[in-house]
């Protein structure tokens, strides 16, 4: 027997570490990770000892037997990894751990409770080099970021990586404070006069504009409002998007694409069972979207999407993806592959797969996902709305929503030097240039790139410069205004964990009431009206 891992794999390496043979890969301090779609186990040195399965945060590892029908072919994907880049290369030794800082306790603003912001603050917890204070601080009344606000309602699996998020949350390190807005509550300098260090993790939620000519229409969309609108977001619940054409034009087709089309064309028992907001629940399941067509400026071989995502769509039964065969004769193959590591099997699995669906006959389901290549769009038509999307070839597709799926920004901070364009932050080893004891991690930090679990090694390297610059004595001690003080002062209402708990709580139980997972609250001020029913 051995263990296998699946589609919902975040790459947060969780398992790397607990397994006590080393027959998962690639992992974090080796060449491979950054360009690897999920982990593999090896399937000839597994002792099924099932430590991995434990360590999962989203229940993607299974053992052989108890692998679902709908993963069947990870157990053939697992053992196909090792076949394919031979012996693992060895990874990169880990950077010494530091001496003991005497002194303290280092008080540390973690700014953004989304993925990156937990692992930064799971690191600090977990230093032995010094006492450490830390205060996660989020601008929204509810945590976790990109997991509530980003990641596809459908997606239960990968959201439920939070539970270890939640138990950073209770360590007696850690503090929060929910509801708290830097630059509209209190400033960045005021920030850093409670505390040694700040560290920025307010990832990359603002999405790209193509400037393109009708980009300002009704029914011209970014992905980040769309996601945002079925999520639930505060600020973008109330938004609302033409759903009666039965075509959608994405532009763009990473995974983020394939999430948008996926939900646009799910059906409505799909959208139930989801964490969907309940307003985006309505109007989707009433959409009368039949094909969504997702199109992409290079070819085929460049794909941004991952396997695993195009997979669940290629094994949809309710679903026909449609892929056209003269669009793939760039792809690589087996053969041309000299290099065989984890970049190189991504591209063929992902080069195989396509080439499978193009060899599908076309069936007769209901609805259906086009794949397009080498179409860059210029310009969005219509006259008052939406009509559809111009190509460079001359081309125009009728629809009635178009989506613009190439990339998000950040938002920046004010009193923080940012990447004009991308909003991101200028770094060091995640060290921010040109602002005293600040500090990033994230998609602020790197982009809008990788997985969930890419920013653990992410976070763990700002948190090793962090460390390093205190012992070194380039932290100030702060003398401001304690946060608390501040904000009381100013009658900032704040939410603590207890309070998220307590709105989480709420969410769950009506949601069970009419068979959902959750019933998502996405009014700012009824959140905090419901978690205020707890105590800070």
């Amino acid at each position: 027997m051995t263990y296998v891992i699946t589609q919902s794999c975040c790459n947060d390496a969780s398992c790397v570490e607990v397994c006590p043979v080393d027959c998962i890969h690639p992992g974090p301090d080796e060449p491979g990770f950054g360009a690897a779609e999920m982990l593999y186990i090896h399937p000839d040195e597994c002792i099924d000892c099932g430590a991995c399965e434990d360590a999962c945060p989203v229940n993607a590892i299974f053992p052989d037997y108890e692998v679902p029908d709908a993963f069947a072919p990870y157990v053939d994907i697992n053992a196909a990894f090792f076949e394919f880049t031979g012996e693992q290369d060895e990874p990169a030794p880990l950077p010494p751990p530091g001496a003991k800082i005497p002194g303290g306790p280092l008080k540390v603003a973690v700014v953004g409770a989304g993925p990156a912001g937990w692992y930064v603050a799971e690191e600090l917890a977990a230093t032995r080099r010094c006492d450490v204070e830390i205060t996660v601080i989020d601008r929204l009344a509810t945590p976790y970021g990109l997991v509530r606000y980003g990641v596809a309602p459908d997606h239960l699996d990968t959201k439920e990586i939070v539970s270890g998020f939640a138990k950073t949350a209770r360590h007696r390190r850690v503090r929060t404070r929910y509801n708290v807005e830097i630059g509209r509550d209190v400033t960045h300098e005021e920030l850093l006069g409670a505390h040694h260090a700040v560290v920025y993790t307010t990832g990359a939620g603002e999405g790209r504009s193509l400037g393109l000519p009708g980009e300002e229409l009704p029914g011209s969309t970014s992905a980040a409002e769309l996601v945002g609108w079925y999520n639930g977001h505060p600020d973008r619940a109330a938004l609302s998007f033409p759903l009666a054409h039965e075509r959608a034009v994405i532009i763009g087709n990473g995974n983020v694409a394939l999430d948008l089309a996926r939900l646009l064309l799910a059906d409505e028992e799909a959208l139930q069972a989801s964490d969907l907001a309940p307003a985006a629940l309505s109007a989707l399941a009433a959409s009368g979207i039949r094909e969504v067509v997702v199109t992409a400026r290079r070819g085929a071989e460049h794909a941004a999407f991952t396997s695993p995502e195009l997979r669940a769509l290629a094994d949809d039964p309710h679903l026909d993806v449609v892929v056209d065969e003269a669009d793939l004769g760039s792809l690589p193959t087996d053969a041309d592959l000299t290099e065989r590591d984890a970049g190189t099997f991504a591209a063929l699995q992902k080069a195989d797969l396509l080439r499978d669906l193009a060899a599908r006959p076309r069936t007769d389901a209901a609805k259906r996902l086009v794949l397009r290549f080498g179409l860059t769009p210029t310009e969005i038509l219509g006259a008052d709305t939406v009509a559809g999307v111009r190509f460079d070839t001359g081309e125009e597709i009728e629809a009635g929503l178009v989506v613009r799926a190439t990339g998000y920004r950040s938002a920046g901070v004010a009193g923080v030097p940012s990447e004009e364009g991308s909003g991101r932050f200028l770094h060091e080893a995640g060290r921010v240039t040109g602002s005293r004891a600040t500090y990033t991690a994230g998609w602020a930090k790197r982009g809008p790139s990788g997985v969930i679990g890419t920013n653990r090694a992410c976070a763990a390297e700002t948190v090793r410069t962090l460390l390093d610059d205190y012992a070194a004595g380039s932290l100030a001690e702060p003398t401001g205004e304690p946060l608390d003080d501040l904000l009381a002062a100013r009658g900032v209402i704040v939410v603590g964990q207890t309070g998220w708990n307590t709105l989480d709580t709420h969410e769950r139980e009506s949601g069970k009431e009419i068979g959902r997972p959750r019933a998502k609250v996405t009014d700012r001020e009824e959140q905090v009206r419901i978690a205020a029913l707890a105590r800070v």
